[in-house]
């Protein structure tokens, strides 16, 4: 099953989604600057491979739901994520709000 919520942080908004796999959850939260990802996120392939899309992403890892994504400390970031002040240790919530247009 799909699910694709809007949610709202601090004013922000933001579409979380959710899909439900077998014995496991991809989930993610996302705008138009970047996204927040479950550990199915590969940071490395996206700074290596990837790099020149320059994606703005994190990866909280031992998460299972949104609300645990958001309150989770960000395991790791790609490059452009840095650039925008979202350091590993950020929590899911921080980092969303530091991708901001204006940022």
């Amino acid at each position: 099953m799909l699910e694709m919520t809007p949610i709202t942080i601090e004013g922000e908004t933001f579409i979380a989604v959710t899909l439900k796999l077998p014995k496991t959850n991809f989930m993610a939260v996302t705008n138009d600057v970047g996204y927040i990802m479950c550990g199915a996120l590969d940071v490395g392939l996206l700074n290596d491979k990837l790099k020149e899309r320059k994606i703005v992403a994190g990866r909280a890892v031992g998460v299972r739901t949104i609300e645990q994504l958001l309150e989770a400390p960000l395991e790791s970031v790609t490059l452009e994520a840095e650039e925008l002040g979202i350091t590993v240790g950020t929590t899911g919530k921080e980092a969303l709000l530091k991708m901001k247009y204006d940022s």
